[in-house]
């Protein structure tokens, strides 16, 4: 692809952002440091988010581009991460293409009217950037603010997004997901590849703003097994990661529960493959395979531990990742909302330490 040719957002080679630690381990090349970044850092375990979200709901605070700036800041500023993840919710592009579903607090997205029949799939139109101008706003204005520390995108991946659909909200189980799954195929292939589209659209938006790389959560796929996960939900990861492929950033996979399912995470077109707490780092990278870098995995219940065992268990993590082509530090899931935020600067600042070169 020539220069003129390039997608608009696509960081130049020569752009700090592009030589930062965190899109060089991406790109499994040579780093200054390991990178860190956390999994919902940009939340209800900071004093300021609470501050500043009082009173606003989840999903009308997504849509507030000042808000969202300043929301996705606040643990750049406190914890000199190496990157910024974008604060939104997975439910946003279904809100904006007319969904009616909310959040409700201790609970999770409800979906009012569940996607149960083919009928149903006619509510599930094209994203276009029009939808989500506030995206595009936001993410402006954080590149702006952020200088040479990367943005990361997210979106939904489509089977955790089809499980809210279809359940009617979150599930233990999954029964009416599973069911749909294996008792109409047809049905549940035609629901993922729409939410592929919504959801490859979302993350073009955000690329084409600024965005220096994007990662696909997939909450609830760790549900399944390997052979169901790769004949009923490979293909709608991998048009995703296609969609966005033309850009060349890099594309993170993260799912919880997913120890049996990383090698296939890897296949469907992740740069990056992101392994929770439950697996060490050096097996990961053995499942994984070769040519991927690898984000993770300390125990984000290890943070309410003292600031010897914090540290200790994270010399476990880069012990284990020692050998690895290119590690981004993360937690193995989301940081707790009554994490102590000081942990988690410190935990930064070990790292960085620990791993300067």
């Amino acid at each position: 692809m020539s220069a003129n040719d390039r997608p608009s957002g696509q960081q130049t080679k020569t752009s700090a952002t592009h030589e930062s630690a965190f899109l060089k381990a991406c790109r499994r090349e040579p780093v200054p440091h390991t990178p860190v970044w956390f999994m919902r850092q940009a939340g209800r375990s900071l004093p300021e988010y609470l501050k500043v979200r009082e009173g606003i709901a989840m999903l009308d605070s997504c849509t507030m581009p000042e808000l969202v700036t300043e929301i996705t800041l606040q643990p750049v500023r406190r914890h000199k991460v190496d990157a910024a993840i974008y604060y939104s919710d997975i439910v946003v592009p279904l809100k904006a293409i007319g969904i009616d579903l909310d959040i409700k607090p201790g609970v999770g997205p409800v979906i009012a009217d569940p996607i149960r029949t083919r009928a149903d799939l006619a509510r599930l139109r094209d994203l276009t950037p029009e939808d989500v101008h506030y995206v595009t706003e936001a993410v402006g204005m954080l590149t702006a603010e952020l200088g040479p520390t990367p943005l990361i995108g997210f979106a939904g991946a489509p089977f955790t997004l089809a499980s809210y659909l279809v359940e009617g909200g979150p599930s233990r189980n999954h029964e009416r997901t599973k069911a749909m799954m294996y008792g109409e195929p047809e049905l549940w292939a035609d629901l993922l590849d729409r939410l592929a589209e919504i959801t490859g659209a979302f993350l073009k938006v955000q690329i084409e703003a600024g965005a220096s790389a994007v990662q696909l959560f997939d909450s609830w796929v760790g549900a399944l097994a390997p052979a169901d996960y790769r004949r009923s939900v490979m293909p709608a990861s991998a048009k995703v990661f296609d969609a966005v492929a033309p850009y060349g950033v890099p594309r993170i996979h993260f799912g919880v529960g997913t120890g049996e399912l990383l090698g296939l995470m890897g296949e469907a077109g992740a740069d990056v493959v992101g392994v929770d707490w439950r697996v060490p780092m050096d097996e990961g990278a053995r499942r994984v395979g070769p040519g991927k870098a690898l984000q993770g995995n300390l125990d984000p219940a290890v943070l309410f531990a003292s600031t010897a065992t914090v540290e200790a268990k994270a010399r476990e993590v880069l012990d284990a990742a020692a050998g690895l082509e290119g590690h981004v530090f993360n937690l193995g899931h989301g940081v707790m909302p009554t994490t102590d935020p000081d942990a988690l600067t410190r935990l930064v600042e070990y790292v960085h330490t620990q791993t300067a070169r």
